[in-house]
């Protein structure tokens, strides 16, 4: 399979790049995740509304782009990258979700919401209870599965749930089912959805990696001990190259499992898994490197290096942590 990208597929990173480094800086990151919201609304909406991120894996009949998830697996490398705070994944789970369970009424009617930039959020109920929702607080477009029914959901009582990520929303849920709207069948849906979202985390935990890993090497670069840059060191550089190594690796890793996902291989769960499992650990190393490479500055709030570890940390564990997609690997 080859994974190198597209003319178009490259045009796509360079735009959604450079919008987020004149766009999500430290200072920004730091105000979204400290405002009302929790994210990021205005980047949000210049990312939907000028890009277009929202709208790629929905077909053109309900506004959308009609490309891939490898696409928007791209775009959601990037904002890993940035450390965005923005809806992107809970919006995407939410149309892959309604894209494989749906009816073609509420296709038609709800697609084109997220397409716009309503914030989308996805869950499965138990007893009525949903909890650690991307998104749950403040979603525009609420789809639940509850039992064999797929339900859009007018209103829920959701809270916010503190978390240690804070560029991560989190949030309960508690659903009156007799209120909501059945729309489609859920088990398609609820398959469909843990597969691009373990995906999705796996590609934003990427771009963690490649956040961590750039910083790591430009401190390297300025840190003088001894006379020297510390990255002149060659036990200091070993160690940079390993974190090169599972980056690429995890890189690899997630462009296979969205290929996979979206060409509809039939083995497309194990490669999920594989990647999920593998990249959960291996960002984990890298972060880890991240702070412990940086000395002393990097346990300071006024640092960087705890969001990269705060956020490595949760996408190893949002949408099922390594051991358990481990666990579900069929082994030869």
């Amino acid at each position: 399979m080859d994974l190198s990208l597209s003319e178009e597929q490259t045009e796509l990173v360079s735009t959604v790049r450079a919008l987020l480094d004149k766009r999500c800086d430290s200072r920004a990151v730091r105000a979204a995740i400290a405002s009302e919201a929790g994210y990021d609304a205005d980047l949000w909406r210049f990312l939907c509304e000028q890009i277009g991120v929202a709208a790629l894996v929905v077909p053109e009949e309900h506004d959308g782009v009609g490309a891939t998830l490898v696409e928007a697996v791209l775009v959601l490398e990037e904002l890993g990258r940035a450390l965005a705070p923005v809806p992107m994944l809970s919006s995407l789970v939410t149309a892959e979700a309604l894209l494989a369970g749906a009816d073609d009424d509420a296709k038609a009617r709800l697609l084109p919401r997220l397409v716009a930039g309503e914030v989308g959020a996805f869950a499965v109920l138990v007893d009525g209870h949903a909890r650690a929702v991307l998104d749950a607080d403040h979603a525009d477009v609420l789809v639940v599965a509850s039992g064999e029914d797929l339900l859009e959901v007018p209103g829920a009582a959701a809270t916010w749930t503190p978390s240690m990520d804070q560029t991560l929303r989190l949030g309960s849920l508690t659903v009156d089912t007799a209120r909501a709207t059945r729309i489609g069948n859920a088990a398609p849906a609820v398959e469909r959805a843990d597969l691009v979202g373990a995906v999705g985390a796996v590609a934003l935990a990427v771009g963690c990696a490649q956040r961590g890993l750039d910083m790591t090497v430009a401190y390297s670069k300025d840190r003088v001990q001894f006379g020297r840059p510390i990255g002149s060191f060659q036990a200091l550089k070993h160690r940079m190259a390993e974190m090169l190594v599972l980056l690429e690796m995890s890189r690899s890793a997630a462009w296979g499992a969205a290929y996979a996902v979206a060409a509809g291989d039939p083995e497309a769960g194990q490669v999920v898994h594989a990647a999920k499992s593998y990249v959960g650990e291996a960002v984990a190393r890298v972060a880890a490197e991240t702070v412990q490479m940086h000395g002393g500055i990097a346990i300071t709030w006024e640092h960087d290096a705890h969001l990269v570890v705060k956020r490595a940390h949760a996408l190893g564990r949002l949408f099922g942590a390594p051991h358990e997609h481990r666990a579900a690997l069929v082994l030869p």
